[in-house]
This record gives C-alpha cells, sequence and structure tokens, in this order.
C-alpha cells in the first residue's frame, strides 16, 4: 500500500503540549500552559447551559447546515446566510478551500512564519506553495504581490500573523486587495481579530461586500473558549461559499458545537471582558520584557512572541521543568523566539519568575 507521494514528506502537525502529559513526564502537581492561544478565562458561563441542554441528545444526529448559528452569524456580522459556512475549526475550512480550489500545479502564496496549515493543504492537492519570508516579523505585502501570476489560485494572510502577533492595517490591506487580480482568492485567516484593540483592524466585512475574491476565516476557539468543541466559519461571496460547501463533509460540526456557539456568540460582555485582560495582560509582558531587555513583537492577538536571545528549544525544556508550557517550533526559522500565549496576571507572572529564572540557566547565544 503506497500513500500518494506527495504527502510523504508532510510532517504531522504537533501542538503544544497537553498539561497532563507534562505532569506525568517531569512529576509536577502544577502546570500552566501558554502554548496553544488557549482563552485562559475559559467560555461564558452561558456555554455549559447550552451543553447540557443538549445531554439527551447524542443519539441524534446534528443539523448538517447548522441553520440557527448560520442565521445567528449572518445577523452578527450584517450579511446573508448564503454567505456564511461552517467547519470543524476554522482549519477544516482551510482544508475546505485547498480541496475546492486547488489542482496539482496550481500556485498558492503565503508569509513564512505563519500557521502551517496553508501549506499542509495545499501540498495535499498537489498546489506548489511560495513563501515569502516576512520582515521584523510583518508580513511582506509586497514580497508577496511580487510573486503573483497566472499560476496563483489563493494568496493567505494571517492577520495577526500567527506566530509572529503583527498586524497589517485596514488601508494596508485594502492596498494590498486592490493590487491583486481578481482571479486570485484572498483568504483572510482572522482568528484573532475579536482581541484587537489597536482601532486599526480592517474591516473585513465591508471588504468581502466589496470584494468577489476576498474570505474571512474565523473561529470559536481562540477568545470564545470553545477550543475542545472544533467550530469555526468562513464569511465570503455567495459564489465562494457554494463552491467550499460542495466539498464540506456531511455533519461536519456537532450539535454541542453549535449550541455552544450560539451561546458564546450572545454573551457579548464576557468577549469585552476577556478582550480587556488580554490587552492588560499584552501590557504587562510587554512592560516586562522592556525591563529585562528583552526584544519582542508588538503583539494583536492573544500571544506575544519574544526573542530570549537563547536557544528557544533549550528555554522551552527549560520551562518545561518549571512547569510552565510555551512555544518553540524550529519550522519558524527563528532559534531563539518563543511564542507564549497571554494568560491571566496570575499565569503571566509565574511565567515571567520562570522566564527569568530560565535567563540565568541558559546561556546567550554569542
Amino acid at each position: 500500500m503506497q500513500p500518494k507521494k506527495n504527502i510523504v514528506h508532510l510532517p504531522v502537525y504537533k501542538p503544544g503540549k497537553p498539561m497532563e502529559e507534562v505532569k506525568r513526564e517531569l512529576g509536577l502537581t502544577e502546570v500552566i500552559k501558554l502554548a496553544s492561544n488557549e482563552n485562559p478565562f475559559g467560555s461564558s458561563p452561558k456555554v455549559k447551559e447550552a451543553i447540557l441542554s443538549l445531554l439527551d441528545q447524542t443519539s441524534i444526529y446534528p443539523d448538517g447546515g447548522a441553520v440557527d448559528l448560520t442565521k445567528a452569524v449572518a445577523d452578527h456580522f450584517g450579511v446573508e446566510t448564503n454567505q456564511v459556512i461552517f467547519g470543524a475549526g476554522s482549519d477544516e475550512i482551510i482544508l475546505m478551500l485547498a480541496r475546492a480550489f486547488f489542482v496539482p500545479g496550481d500556485e498558492t502564496i503565503m508569509a513564512t512564519p505563519t500557521f502551517p496549515q496553508y501549506k499542509h493543504n495545499a501540498e495535499i492537492e498537489g498546489a506548489v506553495c511560495i513563501e515569502v519570508p516576512c520582515i521584523d516579523g510583518f508580513q511582506d505585502l509586497k514580497g508577496m504581490l511580487a510573486k503573483v501570476n497566472e499560476r496563483t489560485k489563493i494568496i493567505w494572510l494571517c492577520n495577526p500573523n500567527n506566530p509572529t502577533g503583527t498586524m497589517h492595517s485596514h488601508q494596508e490591506v485594502v492596498d494590498f486587495i486592490n493590487a491583486v487580480p481578481p482571479h486570485v482568492l484572498i483568504v483572510l485567516d482572522e482568528a484573532y481579530a475579536e482581541y484587537n484593540v489597536s482601532g486599526e483592524y480592517p474591516d473585513s466585512i465591508g471588504l468581502i461586500k466589496q470584494y468577489k475574491n476576498v474570505i474571512s476565516l474565523r473561529t470559536f476557539s481562540k477568545i470564545y473558549g470553545l477550543a475542545s468543541l472544533r467550530i469555526g466559519y468562513g464569511i465570503g461571496h455567495p459564489d465562494v461559499i457554494k463552491s467550499i460547501n460542495q466539498v464540506r463533509e456531511p455533519f461536519n460540526t456537532t450539535s454541542f458545537a453549535q449550541k455552544a456557539a450560539l451561546a458564546a456568540l450572545a454573551d457579548e460582555q464576557f468577549i469585552e471582558d476577556c478582550r480587556q485582560a488580554n490587552a492588560a495582560g499584552i501590557k504587562y509582558l510587554s512592560a516586562q520584557f522592556d525591563q529585562m531587555k528583552l526584544n519582542y513583537y508588538p503583539a494583536h492577538g492573544n500571544f506575544i512572541m519574544v526573542d530570549v536571545e537563547r536557544p528557544g528549544g533549550q528555554v522551552f525544556e527549560a520551562m518545561l521543568r518549571k512547569g510552565v508550557i510555551v512555544r518553540h517550533d524550529p519550522g519558524w526559522g527563528m532559534p531563539t523566539m518563543l511564542r507564549v500565549t497571554v494568560g491571566s496576571q496570575e499565569q503571566n507572572e509565574k511565567f515571567i519568575r520562570a522566564l527569568q529564572e530560565t535567563l540565568e540557566e541558559v546561556a546567550v547565544i554569542a
């Protein structure tokens, strides 16, 4: 038995280490996980009520079209229901986009480093991935535009970018879209959009209404705190959404996820509280990094990328032994960088203490 030749080289996605695994491996009783950009405050109390209301319906298939949730999201953003599609996390929509649009030999453009599932799913479909290096943590929009040709099918723009956390403003994105030919689909991955407090974040919904070749991806995994339920969505032109729907698996989102997402979307005060707590956390961590004379990228999501000036893998392992899980990925091509999720104030303070101790233990790269 032989798999497709174009997937043999693909790496298996490695998520942040689970807390229970770290406890077992290192004999720790307390661990904080600041590796996967989860919401440290959980989800709205209304979510638990919504989930409990479905416990006697586990034998029944979910609504394959997520009709109620589709209407709620459409109303929330002021779009039509035929402009919305759901997936088991927004990463499933990335998969469906690749399945719907790529044939072998197509080209697709993305930054590096960025969310790895763009490249992963494109290569599964035989597309050629054109990676444009970030500049000082920012996606090189001019460099990406220079790579566009008649074979280009999709451009992926992660905003804020994961893992760097940097953001492109509304005007930058508008100028970028205007320079892209209409045959190219522009995917705005906005998983962290709800955390933004800059006042300059792109009005992607307005752009979708203006440009047929723009789609926004959002998720309930981050600020809404539903990561374990796996539900995300895309908003775009009806023709684009129809194409994605044609390759969507039936019943791809669960009843629990749909019901929980409805409850989470309705609790706007919880979201605002999380947004403000996250902004305070970014301010605290940034000030601490300044005191420690560590460089970091401006953060516009719920995480910060910081240069620890030491081998990132060694710092990661040392932090792990102290019960703090952060993120370092050799695939970023940034050997001294760590990505840390903004936690609660208590978690942030514990992280800083552990980092200060670790930096005294691990030698600086000369």
